[in-house]
């Protein structure tokens, strides 16, 4: 087998000649960990504080509801639409004083926000934030994949995994708090000492990793044609989340972004030094890797959204505790993701990942049977499956994507991990969205009824336990693929492709 071969689902069996030549010592290794550790707690935390701070927005700043969610929007449609062209340079050029170009933006673009005068400026500062972000995310997993050995990989990724968790858990609760004890200017000055300090670590002790031996240039026409893309889909599921006067507009963006990504994989094929090299898709399993983290964001960002109707408008509970039973997700996958990892690394990654795809969907299954009779106890226990699943399933398949990866593509590989997430959110937004609401309103007594939350109880019940009935089945499908992939992966019947050739 070739040395160069994308082999995801036997990534320990590669050998990567660049890793002994460029391997860390043990302590910068670990200095890396808390440096990009930081930088991702950040990113995860800045997310959710924003999330839960919008009320507070529209009326402090005089602003609509449509106007004021453009805070929030901003900030994923620039880490869409960017993050391939910001890995592309991570290959090129080196990832750490990239990542820590990235993060001193973030870090000034906070204060910017905490200062917004307006509203128009404060999306303005949440762009400029986003651009920052995109750096940060994109070659977050190549420097983690970079500094530590291949016989560590899942564990370290893990680790961030749950750094990241971690953010998003405690996120909601840390912005309820700065916002009821000072303001909502709090929830972006709060990363300037954050930002400040991993930005020290990074630029003193973060190794600085290998740097590309040949000269490359840059591929600007790729570039364009893929953010025209990107920005169509996300413009256009996020129109299609709105009423129907906007879905004539989102359907000319979705044509919008099939029409770019037909030119631009014209135009990638042609090229000597493409943006994307697409020979990196000619390995099913490489390919199926990223589509399964993409399904893995469509649910759990349908949940997200879901899950907050059911606890407020069924069960009638506070923001507060709300806040601390979405909590249970993040917290159990956040425990069990280094853990993962450590399995991952001794067992391989296909058994550890399939194992939580099984979880995932029990969890879904489990989370269907959600009545108006619930406990907090019996939410807990009809959770756990999901949470747990997350945890078990994320470490080991990005550790199988970065662990594929030849050294000198590990920030494109990190660019496509984090793209995958991204787009599986913004579909997942949409299509949970719409599938809830469709399903809620099919139940609604009259059709004064416009909106899930003016349905009944009865109602919103119906439409929470029927999406993820949809849902369990699409995720149980996909883990009896990964299982027969890996099967004719052991008994060598699955062809793979070398990328470099």
């Amino acid at each position: 087998m070739n040395s160069q071969e994308l082999d995801l689902l036997s990534p320990l069996e590669e050998v990567q000649s660049d890793d002994l030549q460029n391997q860390p010592s043990k302590s910068g290794k670990w200095w890396a960990m808390l440096g990009i550790g930081i930088g991702v707690f950040m990113l995860s935390l800045d997310v959710f504080i924003v999330n839960i701070a919008l009320p507070t927005l529209t009326r402090d700043l005089h602003a609509s509801f449509a106007t004021i969610q453009w805070v929030r929007l901003i900030y994923p449609l620039m880490l869409s639409v960017l993050v391939l062209g910001a890995a592309r340079l991570g290959d090129m050029w080196s990832k750490k004083w990239l990542y820590l170009s990235g993060l001193i933006l973030f870090t000034i673009s906070s204060l910017l926000c905490g200062v917004a005068p307006t509203v128009s400026f404060l999306i303005a500062f949440r762009a400029l934030q986003g651009l920052g972000a995109v750096f940060m995310s994109a070659l977050a997993s190549a420097i983690i994949t970079q500094s530590f050995p291949s016989q560590e990989r899942g564990k370290a990724l893990g680790i961030i995994s749950s750094i990241a968790l971690l953010g998003i858990s405690i996120g909601p609760t840390v912005g309820g708090l700065l916002i009821g004890l000072w303001s909502w200017h709090t929830i972006f000055l709060v990363n300037v000492p954050i930002g400040l300090i991993a930005s020290v670590v990074i630029a003193l002790v973060v190794p600085e990793g290998a740097t590309p031996q040949t000269k490359q240039s840059f591929d600007w026409v790729g570039a364009l044609l893929m953010s025209v893309t990107l920005s169509g889909f996300a413009l256009a599921m996020t129109s299609l989340q709105s009423e129907s006067k906007s879905s004539q507009t989102g359907l000319i963006m979705l044509a919008l972004a099939f029409v770019g990504l037909g030119c631009f994989l014209a135009v990638e094929s042609r090229l000597e030094s493409p943006m994307l090299d697409l020979a990196i898709f000619r390995s099913v399993k490489f390919s199926f890797s990223l589509l399964l983290n993409a399904m893995k964001s469509v649910v759990l960002a349908g949940i997200t959204l879901i899950d907050p109707f059911f606890l407020e408008l069924v069960k009638h509970y506070s923001a507060f505790e709300v806040g601390l039973l979405m909590a249970i997700g993040p917290i159990s996958a956040g425990l069990m993701a280094p853990i993962a990892g450590t399995l991952s690394d001794r067992f391989g990654t296909r058994i550890v990942s399939l194992t939580g795809l099984v979880l995932m969907g029990c969890g879904c299954l489990t989370i269907s049977t959600f009545d108006s009779e619930l406990t907090v106890g019996g939410y807990i226990v009809r959770f756990l499956p999901f949470g747990l699943g997350i945890g078990i399933f994320n470490s080991p398949n990005q550790s199988a994507i970065m662990g594929a990866a030849p050294q000198e593509q590990l920030g494109i590989a990190s660019g496509l991990l984090s793209l995958s997430q991204n787009l599986g959110q913004t579909i997942g937004l949409a299509l949970m969205g719409t599938l809830f609401s469709l399903l809620t309103l099919s139940r609604r007594p009259a059709q004064s009824v416009m909106d899930v939350t003016e349905a009944p109880i009865e109602a919103l019940v119906f439409g929470v336990q029927m999406s993820f009935r949809l849902v369990a089945p699409i995720v149980m499908a996909a883990t009896i693929l990964a299982a027969y992939l890996w099967w004719l992966e052991q008994r060598k019947e699955l062809p793979d492709e070398d990328i470099l050739e």
